[in-house]
C-alpha cells in the first residue's frame, strides 16, 4: 500500500527539516505515489496525481489571486500535498492567501522550518514506495498461490468463501443475481446480523463497475462468472475503502469460484450446494443458534421462523440404492427437479444433495409451510411434478414440526420411511410412516435383539441350508407367501414347473419342520422374512459405509 502524507512526515529525512502542517490537516491521509521537486508555478499540467510536491517557494507569485490559482491547479490534478522549505522565499510563515486557498481546496501544506536536503527526502520516500509495491506484489503472488491450490483441489464454494474471510479478516457473502445468499462467512461477527434484510440491502448496492467499492454500505463488490455469463456477486463488508490487496483478494476469489463452476459440469448448482449445506448443518446441530440457520435460509428466500417445517427424502429405486455410492449426476439432477417442482407448486423449500459421494447419498427437502397450508395437498403437487420428470422415484416425508430444533426428527423419520419404500414396488406418489404398515414397523424395530432372535428361530435352518448348498429355498418361500400361497402364480414367478416348485416347498417344510398349509405358520414365516429383509438392508448400508 502506498504511504500517506502522515507516513512521509515520520521519515527521518523529513523530520530533520522540522515539518509542520499549516493547512489541510484533515487530508494528510492522502496516498503519496511519487515525490516531485518543482520551482515553477505552471507545473500542474506535468503531473498525474498522487505526487508530493517539494519546493523552496522561490518562484511563487506575490499576488493572492495567482497563489490561489497555483493551489487550485495542484488540487485539481490530485497531488497528495505541497511541502515548502522556509528560509529562501518565506522567512518564517507562508502568505495567508496561500494557506486560505489550501484550506479551501483541501490540499495539505507542510512547511519545513529547517533546510533539508530534498534528495534525501525523495530517496527516502521513493524507497518506501518501492518497498510497499514489492510487498503488494508478494501479497498478490501469495493470494495467487492460495487460490490456485483451491482450484486444483476442487474446493467447494463454502471453502472458497471461508478462505476469503480468513485472509481478509472481514465478513464475506456470495449471492446469486436474485440477491439470495449462496454462501457466507461472518468472520467472527453475528451471522444473523450480517444477513438481516439481506436482499433489500444488497439491491441498493450498485457500484457501476465489475469490481467497485460502495461508500454508503462499505462493501467491496465484484461480479462472479465466466464466458460473458455472470451468475453472482462476491461481497466483502470492509467498512472502509479497499486496499490494493483486498481488491486482488476479491477478484482472485471470484475467478476461483467461476472456474470451479466451469470445470465441474456434473456438480450441483451453487444454489443446491447452499441449500444442502444449510440442511446438513441443521441435521448435525452445527449451528450454535437456530436463528443463524433461519437467517441463512431467509437470505436464500426460504423463511423458517414461525412456519410449519417438514423433512422429506428423495431416492431413485433399484440400482441407485446399492452398496456403492449413487451416481452424483443422477442425484444432482433429481435435486434440480425437486427444486423446480417446489417452485412450480409455490412451496418454499431448501433442496440439496445430502452426504454426496457416500453410499446413503440422497436428496433432502426441507419444506416450509404456512400455518394454514394443507400438507397432503402440498406434497401431492410436488410429488406429481417430480414423478412426471424423474420416473420411478421414491419420495418419503416425515412428520410436521414447529421449530428448527425438531427438523432432525422429521428427517430421521423420512429416512426410515424411504429405506423401506425404496425396496418395494408401490405406486404411491409419496410415503409417510402410516403407509408402510407391518413392513414399516419391522424396519423401525430391525435393531431390536428380540426381532433378530425371532428371525433366526423361524428361518435359521433354512438360511443355513441355502448357505451350505447354494440353493434358493428362502427366495422360493418368499415368492410363495407374497403370492398369497398361490402355488401356480408363485411357480410362474420363480420360472419353475409346478412339479419342481412343489418339490421345493416340500423340502422347505422338511428343513423348517413346518406346515405350509397352516395359516398361522405362514403368517409367522412371512413376518420373519419381512424382518430379515430389513436387517439385511441395514447391514448392506453399514457395509458400504465401512468401506
Amino acid at each position: 500500500m502506498l504511504p500517506t502524507v502522515d507516513d512521509v512526515l515520520q521519515l527521518d529525512a523529513v523530520r530533520r527539516g522540522q515539518p509542520h502542517v499549516v493547512a489541510g490537516a484533515d487530508r494528510t491521509g492522502n496516498r503519496v505515489r511519487w515525490v516531485h521537486v518543482a520551482e515553477v508555478t505552471d507545473i500542474a499540467h506535468l503531473l498525474h496525481g498522487g505526487e508530493l510536491v517539494l519546493t523552496t517557494g522561490i518562484a511563487l507569485p506575490d499576488e493572492p489571486e495567482r497563489l490561489r490559482a497555483y493551489i487550485a491547479d495542484l488540487a485539481e490534478v490530485g497531488v497528495s500535498g505541497l511541502m515548502i522549505e522556509l528560509g529562501r522565499r518565506y522567512a518564517s510563515v507562508l502568505p495567508p492567501a496561500l494557506i486560505a486557498a489550501a484550506e479551501e481546496f483541501g490540499l495539505p501544506v507542510i512547511v519545513l522550518a529547517h533546510e533539508p536536503a530534498f534528495v534525501d527526502i525523495t530517496e527516502s520516500v521513493h524507497a518506501r514506495i518501492v518497498q510497499e509495491q514489492f510487498a503488494e506484489l508478494r501479497a498478490s503472488e501469495q493470494l495467487h498461490e492460495i487460490f490456485t491450490q483451491l482450484s486444483v483441489e476442487g474446493a467447494s464454494t463454502d471453502e472458497v468463501v471461508r478462505q476469503v474471510a480468513a485472509l481478509g479478516g472481514h465478513p464475506v457473502v456470495l449471492e446469486n443475481l436474485a440477491h439470495q445468499v449462496l454462501a457466507a462467512d461472518a468472520g467472527g461477527a453475528d451471522p444473523a446480523e450480517l444477513l438481516s434484510a439481506w436482499e433489500t440491502r444488497s439491491r441498493a448496492v450498485r457500484p457501476g463497475r465489475r469490481t467497485g467499492y460502495d461508500e454508503a454500505s462499505g462493501w467491496l463488490v465484484t461480479m462472479v462468472g465466466a464466458r460473458g455469463e455472470d451468475w453472482g456477486r462476491l461481497i466483502i463488508d470492509l467498512g472502509s475503502p479497499p486496499t490494493p490487496r483486498e481488491t486482488v483478494l476479491i477478484e482472485r476469489a471470484a475467478t476461483t469460484l467461476a472456474l470451479g463452476r466451469l470445470l465441474d459440469r456434473h456438480a450441483e448448482s451453487v444454489e443446491r450446494q447452499a441449500h444442502g449445506t444449510i440442511i446438513a448443518r441443521i441435521l448435525a446441530h452445527a449451528y450454535s443458534d437456530p436463528q443463524e440457520a433461519a437467517a441463512r435460509a431467509r437470505a436464500l428466500g426460504v423463511p423458517l421462523s414461525g412456519r410449519r417445517l417438514l423433512g422429506a427424502v428423495l431416492r431413485h429405486r433399484g440400482p441407485a440404492l446399492t452398496r456403492t455410492a449413487p451416481p452424483v449426476g443422477e442425484l444432482s439432477q433429481l435435486a434440480e427437479t425437486a427444486a423446480s417442482a417446489c417452485k412450480d407448486a409455490r412451496l418454499a423449500a431448501l433442496v440439496g444433495v445430502l452426504d454426496e459421494g457416500g453410499p446413503q447419498a440422497r436428496v433432502g427437502v426441507l419444506a416450509s409451510l404456512p400455518a394454514r397450508a394443507d400438507v397432503e395437498t402440498a406434497l401431492t403437487e410436488v410429488a406429481t411434478r417430480i414423478r412426471e420428470q424423474s420416473g420411478d422415484t421414491v419420495m418419503a416425508a416425515g412428520s410436521v414440526v414447529e421449530t428448527i430444533r425438531d427438523v432432525r426428527r422429521s428427517f430421521l423419520e423420512a429416512e426410515q420411511v424411504a429405506d423401506v419404500a425404496a425396496r418395494g414396488s408401490g405406486a404411491r406418489l409419496f410415503y409417510r410412516l402410516p403407509d408402510l404398515r407391518l413392513r414399516g414397523l419391522l424396519h423401525l424395530l430391525r435393531d431390536d435383539v428380540r426381532v433378530q432372535t425371532f428371525v433366526e428361530r423361524e428361518l435359521g435352518p433354512l438360511l443355513e441350508y441355502d448357505a451350505q448348498r447354494g440353493s434358493d429355498l428362502t427366495r422360493i418361500l418368499e415368492l410363495y407367501l407374497e403370492s398369497g400361497r398361490n402355488k401356480a402364480v408363485a411357480a410362474q414367478q420363480a420360472h419353475l414347473s409346478r412339479p419342481a416348485f412343489y418339490e421345493r416347498l416340500r423340502r422347505i417344510e422338511r428343513v423348517l419342520d413346518a406346515d405350509l398349509d397352516d395359516v398361522e405358520s405362514c403368517v409367522s414365516l412371512h413376518v420373519a422374512l419381512l424382518a430379515l429383509s430389513s436387517v439385511r438392508w441395514e447391514r448392506s448400508w453399514s457395509g458400504a459405509g465401512d468401506r
